[in-house]
């Protein structure tokens, strides 16, 4: 597994190790020691979620007031740009977005942390989207943002 540090710290793309032949692949989408030793970070999963979107479909930015879900993300079909916003008001990165393309080809993984906005679109015909979170999802604490909103 490769770890690379976004232009937000904090936000992490993971490049798993992949085995590989004529027959298809095999890699380890999440192993809770590796991603411990090698990402830093030790929070507990709670919830998996799958969404399918077909193309064009804007998903968010979504997050919870109360328990900030932290995601751990990735494409298993198609293709998204996926976009994490840092709404931590003590954090040195305070309103500053990062974007990743994410797909089932490059196999990448994102790590959001808690206290972040999150949303994707969908480039490719449809895509379906995977997601751990460290938080149940609780919809009266649920707020959207605007994609475009200027504040």
């Amino acid at each position: 597994m490769k770890v690379v540090q976004t232009d937000i710290p904090d936000v992490l793309l993971i490049e798993p190790q992949i085995f590989g032949d004529e027959r298809g692949f095999f890699y380890e989408s999440y192993n809770e020691r590796a991603f411990l030793d090698k990402v830093g970070i030790s929070s507990h999963f709670v919830q998996d979620n799958h969404s399918r979107s077909i193309e064009n479909v804007l998903r968010g930015l979504h997050d919870q007031i109360d328990q900030p879900q932290g995601k751990l993300v990735r494409v298993v079909v198609g293709s998204v740009f996926d976009v994490a916003v840092d709404l931590r008001k003590n954090s040195t990165t305070f309103g500053q977005w990062v974007g990743v393309h994410l797909a089932a080809e490059n196999k990448q993984q994102i790590w959001i942390p808690a206290g972040f906005a999150h949303g994707f679109v969908v480039l490719s015909d449809y895509a379906e989207f995977l997601y751990k979170t460290t938080e149940y999802y609780t919809p009266q604490h649920e707020r959207t943002i605007v994609w475009n909103d200027q504040s």
